[in-house]
């Protein structure tokens, strides 16, 4: 793991007891199988070997599965305790993984370094979301994709209750999962709102899809 110099532009509390308690929350076998589907679904077209960047990877499990499918994977993340994690992760798994420590608006990472950026439930926190966009677009190659899931401010709560129920938690975590889930709903971004970010980036543009709590935002960098 390498450190950087950087500003803290992301919400900090991920660490420690926290962190891994939210590690547990996130293990269950239907969350892990649903990572491992999105993982070919993320990389689908892509070439053999190719460099994938996971920004704010948290505990790892979806750098893992990119790993498992051959790419050439980087994890930043601001949590030293969500890197420790991932890195017990890789290792169980038997797959190498280029952690970093870092902010997503300050990337530590040479221009045009990657084929495809992931960032998952994330995005939302970050203090200057422009500024990561950029950062992002900096780093893709020509006709690279940032593809940014995370929670849509416009999900209702019933929306929340049936993520939570398909995440297999016993009633106590349900209850610890649900009702976080809700307050982080204020911090989110609407449709709307990403497309303006979007527009004020590089990228000038993204398309977006929606689908029950979730946003998905792909933004490409076209060649110059």
């Amino acid at each position: 793991m390498e450190k950087t110099r950087h500003t803290q532009t992301q919400a900090p509390g991920m660490e420690g007891v926290v962190a891994r308690w939210y590690a547990r929350q996130r293990s269950s076998a239907p969350q892990l199988a649903a990572v491992r589907r999105y993982a070919r679904e993320v990389t689908a077209g892509l070439p053999a070997g190719a460099a994938v960047l996971e920004v704010a990877p948290g505990p790892g499990y979806l750098a893992v599965e990119m790993a498992r499918l051959g790419f050439a994977v980087t994890a930043l993340d601001l949590s030293r305790t969500f890197l420790e994690i991932a890195a017990a992760e890789a290792r169980r798994a038997g797959v190498r993984i280029d952690l970093r420590h870092g902010d997503a608006a300050d990337l530590p990472l040479r221009d045009g370094t990657f084929d495809l950026i992931v960032c998952q439930a994330a995005f939302k926190n970050f203090g200057r979301p422009v500024d990561a966009l950029n950062e992002m677009h900096r780093v893709l190659r020509p006709g690279g994709t940032a593809v940014i899931q995370d929670m849509n401010r416009d999900a209702t709560d019933a929306e929340i209750a049936e993520e939570v129920r398909g995440m297999d938690l016993n009633a106590v975590n349900s209850f610890l999962t649900r009702v976080p889930l809700r307050g982080l709903r204020r911090r989110a971004y609407s449709r709307q709102r990403f497309e303006r970010l979007a527009a004020d980036s590089r990228f000038r543009a993204c398309e977006i899809r929606t689908d029950g709590i979730s946003l998905e935002v792909r933004l490409t960098r076209h060649a110059s």
